[in-house]
């Protein structure tokens, strides 16, 4: 691995760790657990896109392990795990497809995944069925959050310099 790359994925697990230890100190927007902005995830996308499916996991598994290690919520490390992975895989299989002015779909459609990830963790760890009834919600905070991370990272690579991709 280049210098070049592996201290750009060392800035950018930095940046991502930051941003979800920042945000795990406000407020949900709504009274809904599970509900929250994602911004860490617009790092994630931007490294999907920039440097490729290999480096943007280790970026994520990095971010994941420490963001529950530093926040003390190591039960989290499950639902974080299993809502990035799927999220990353979506945003990956549509980088294939979309243009430079359609990454903003790869933040939704991610949300989206993201959030089944994690409703079947919280399924399957507490037996409890009936939590399904959250996904709703979920499913549409998911994609207002996944648009405005998709929009941010778009913006990012759209605007970066090309030495800094």
């Amino acid at each position: 691995m280049k210098g070049n790359k592996l201290t750009s994925m060392a800035l950018l697990t930095a940046i991502a760790l930051t941003m979800f230890l920042v945000e795990a100190q406000i407020p949900p927007p709504i009274p809904v657990a599970g509900v929250k902005l994602g911004l860490a995830n617009i790092v994630t996308v931007y490294a999907a896109f920039t440097l490729g499916g290999r480096e943007a996991a280790a970026i994520l598994a990095v971010r994941v392990v420490l963001g529950s290690v530093f926040s003390g919520q190591v039960m989290s490390l499950m639902y974080a795990a299993a809502g990035g992975t799927l999220a990353l895989l979506v945003t990956l299989g549509l980088k294939r497809i979309l243009t430079g002015k359609q990454i903003w779909v790869a933040g939704c459609l991610g949300a989206v995944a993201h959030n089944l990830g994690q409703i079947a963790v919280a399924i399957a760890v507490t037996r409890t069925p009936a939590l399904i009834s959250y996904l709703p919600v979920l499913l549409v905070s998911g994609l207002a959050a996944g648009l405005f991370t998709g929009l941010t990272a778009q913006a990012l690579i759209n605007h970066m310099p090309k030495q800094m991709k």
